[in-house]
């Protein structure tokens, strides 16, 4: 703090002495100069309550002789109560600008660290300022609800307080980007990211959270941000119900997937020929999923697809006959298996590959 309390009372007395002689109110030039001193007083850090006071304070000391009737003493207070109100408003139009500037700052520093921009250097000194420590490994989690969100969502606030509550100052930052909600925390403290999961989805009623693995680095955090949505788009296509997602448990998935017409074609000689059958492709497709899903036990597959275990076992028959794959046959079992998940990955038979 820069400048004693005094320095923002400066021509108050002397306004005070003038309305008590004339009843007169406080012009434009003066409410202005009153805004500009809490504009001022603001910026150095002094807070509201006690220059309000300081304002009370000299009222009582330079309370001025002529208002001891009833009139004068009326205009004296009408004009405190017009110095006082045009220095907080000075005052809260300063921090309104304060407030701006830093969610402009923590909005471009958030846009700088996901998507990989700035000197890293640098990024990493910007971080301090919002309790990272990018030298430090990181993981993400993103959510993602029937609606987008921004910082100021009530969403946000529900499941940022939620956090601070329960963890206080653990270095977590949460944010929005595209319309998700975002958590940024140290990637030795799973219980953060898993509580931010399960805040997320009572706040969102029901949205999906993947969580990327820890990286290290600032460019760690970037890593397990497009981690966690690549497996977000995953579990959308591979129909997943599950409404956490971890990246470590689907790693297997970008593997398959890395030799996108080695994959198609694997999806089209196995499967291919199902498109033959009576209703196409996806209704045989199903009963594969729902097979493998249920450890191929037929009478647990046939309950989720809500068929008797004797039409289930013809369908099981018919895919056999027209693939020349046997589902019940360990040996064919994993091609089949491995065809299946790729065209769901390859959004096939809905999409031509």
């Amino acid at each position: 703090m820069g400048e004693p309390q005094d320095a923002y009372l400066a021509g108050y007395a002397e306004i005070l002495a003038q309305v008590a002689g004339t009843g007169r109110r406080l012009n434009r030039d003066e409410l202005e100069e009153r805004r500009h001193l809490g504009e001022r007083a603001a910026e150095q850090g002094h807070t509201l309550r006690s220059l309000v006071r300081g304002h009370l304070d000299a009222t009582r000391a330079h309370w001025p002789a002529e208002a001891g009737d009833a009139g004068t003493a009326d205009s004296v207070l009408a004009a405190v109560g017009q110095a006082v109100d045009a220095f907080a408003e000075g005052y809260e139009r300063a921090q309104r600008h304060a407030v701006r500037q830093e969610e402009a700052a923590r909005r471009e520093f958030i846009d700088d660290l996901l998507y990989g921009r700035s000197d890293l250097g640098r990024l990493a000194e910007r971080a301090e300022r919002f309790g990272l420590v990018l030298s430090r490994a990181h993981a993400v989690a993103v959510a993602q609800g029937p609606e987008a969100y921004d910082d100021t969502s009530p969403v946000t606030r529900r499941v940022e307080t939620a956090l601070i509550s329960r963890f206080g100052d653990r270095r977590i930052l949460i944010a929005t980007k595209n319309g998700q909600l975002i958590c940024i925390a140290p990637g030795d403290q799973d219980d953060v990211l898993a509580y931010f999961a399960k805040q997320a989805y009572a706040a969102t009623e029901g949205s999906r959270v993947a969580v990327g693995r820890p990286q290290t680095g600032a460019g760690g955090v970037v890593h397990s941000y497009e981690e966690a949505l690549s497996t977000l788009e995953l579990a959308d296509r591979l129909e997943l119900d599950e409404p956490v997602v971890r990246a470590a448990d689907l790693l297997v998935y970008p593997v398959l997937t890395r030799d996108r017409q080695a994959m198609a074609d694997l999806v089209l000689s196995v499967l291919g020929p199902l498109r033959d059958a009576r209703g196409g492709a996806e209704p045989l497709l199903r009963t594969l999923e729902s097979y493998f899903d249920a450890g191929c036990t037929a009478a647990e597959a046939a309950r989720r697809l809500a068929l008797s275990v004797r039409a289930l076992t013809y369908r099981l028959e018919r895919i056999h006959h027209l693939t020349g794959a046997n589902p019940a046959d360990p040996v064919h079992r994993y091609t089949l298996q491995t065809a299946v998940i790729g065209a769901r990955l390859l959004g096939w038979p809905a999409q031509e590959i």
